[in-house]
């Protein structure tokens, strides 16, 4: 098969290293891809916006799949602009895209079909929005409704601070993203990461993971587009999964059904596993990012098999097996991220880092320049390690990032430390009880 991934990021270089190792590609193209893409396949200078240059370079090259892997594209309709050309592609329509593209659109869907998410109120001008967070109080959480890079949210402690929040969205903060805001109900409970493949009617469970968004170590400073990640999700039992694919994931893909829209591609539940059982946060219709790399270290299966059969509508035939390891990122970002990240700072040592045992680097905002590799954007590499335990991965993962030189760069120091505490509970227990 010939393949044309698009994007740019961590998330696609690993999309790139999974699909590259798949018996059924002959060639991979990539657009506008990264230096570490370029290693695995052809990056060409298509600009991936305009649809008709996208079709073009697919019928020139005898392209047989497109994988689109950031959510922009998709909720500016490539994949139906490619299919009405002939060109089959993974990833949902411009209308399924919707439920990353609106949280209103999502919102409503959940009303509708009794999906369980947290209270919610939609506005479009900032008195009426405020005056509705006065009346239900703080804690509470403030959405940009439309695309804003994982940075539109703002979980606000006090009533001032969500005031700040809305004065920001319709300040012009996220451009047209504020133009109308979600607010939503606080949930108390854990967060976890659920992903599913799905063809239209059948949805495949495929990974879980915890990701850490805010900057800073112990979960402090503003949100980003992830710090780090680790699957599996220790608090997604098989219970808590039996839920989710019943009550969530099986009416959304109804509902879309209905609307004449059948979901295909990756459907990502973002949740919040609260006392009453799991809730919708959010979805995205794609893979997350940092979130996708350790998927991507833990699948079994070929990438490229399940894509097709997810496109082919063949999903009820399959099944995905994961290693037993668990896998373990760290996000290396630019000084000032996520606010004014500091470009062109030289990176060197990626080779050592990358001899760890069980260690891959992941490319995501980088460049050559003069032959050098410099970072080019807010998070600039994924050091992502497989390990018989998260704590295993975790340790083999900053030793490689201690490997690295990157000045210019910082990352957390504390990726996954939920799963470390619990992994650490469950050894004393188990060496407490042994001793009796």
């Amino acid at each position: 098969m010939k393949v044309f991934l698009i994007g740019s990021g961590g998330r696609e270089h690993a999309l790139a290293w999974k699909i590259a190792a798949s018996p059924m590609l002959e060639k991979l193209y990539a657009a506008p891809g990264n230096p570490g893409i370029a290693e695995l396949a052809e990056c060409v200078g298509v600009d991936v916006a305009n649809h008709q240059q996208v079709i073009e370079f697919c019928r020139a090259n005898g392209v047989d799949l497109v994988v689109v892997g950031p959510e922009a594209p998709l909720v500016a309709g490539l994949v139906d602009d490619l299919k009405a050309a002939g060109i089959a592609a993974f990833g949902p329509g411009r209308i399924a895209a919707q439920l990353e593209g609106s949280k209103g659109f999502t919102k409503d869907l959940c009303a509708k079909y009794g999906i369980p998410t947290a209270a919610y109120g939609r506005f479009a001008d900032a008195q009426a929005a405020k005056d509705y967070i006065r009346q239900m109080g703080a804690p509470i959480v403030i959405k940009a409704d439309g695309l804003a890079a994982g940075k539109g949210v703002t979980i606000a402690m006090t009533e001032d601070e969500a005031f700040r929040a809305i004065d920001d969205c319709f300040g012009g903060a996220f451009g047209a993203a504020g133009a109308e805001v979600v607010i939503e109900e606080y949930l108390e409970g854990e967060e976890a990461s659920f992903f599913c493949l799905c063809d239209g009617r059948t949805a495949l469970p495929f990974g879980t993971a915890q990701d850490h968004k805010r900057v800073g170590d112990g979960d402090t400073g503003p949100n980003t587009g992830g710090m780090g990640a680790y699957s599996p999700a220790p608090v997604m039992t098989e219970e808590a999964i039996g839920r989710v694919m019943r009550e969530i994931i099986a009416p959304t893909l109804t509902g879309m059904q209905e609307m004449g829209a059948p979901f295909v591609g990756i459907l990502y539940a973002g949740l919040m596993i609260t006392k009453d059982g799991p809730k919708l946060i959010e979805y995205n219709v794609r893979l997350g990012d940092p979130e996708c790399q350790v998927l991507m270290l833990r699948l079994k299966d070929d990438l490229l098999t399940l894509m097709q059969s997810a496109v082919d509508g063949q999903l009820e035939h399959m099944s995905v097996r994961w290693h037993d390891e668990a896998a373990l990122t760290v996000v290396l970002a630019a000084q000032g991220y996520p606010e004014a990240p500091r470009k062109g700072g030289e990176i060197r040592g990626l080779e050592k880092a990358a001899a760890v045992p069980g260690v891959q680097v992941f490319h995501a905002g980088t460049a050559v320049k003069d032959g050098k590799l410099v970072a080019n954007g807010g998070r600039v590499l994924n050091v992502t390690a497989l390990g018989s335990s998260v704590t295993e991965a975790r340790d083999a993962a900053y030793r490689a990032v201690d490997l690295i030189d990157f000045p210019t760069g910082f990352c957390r120091r504390d990726i996954g430390w939920r799963a470390v505490e619990r992994e650490r509970g469950a050894s004393q227990g188990h060496s407490s009880s042994s001793s009796l």
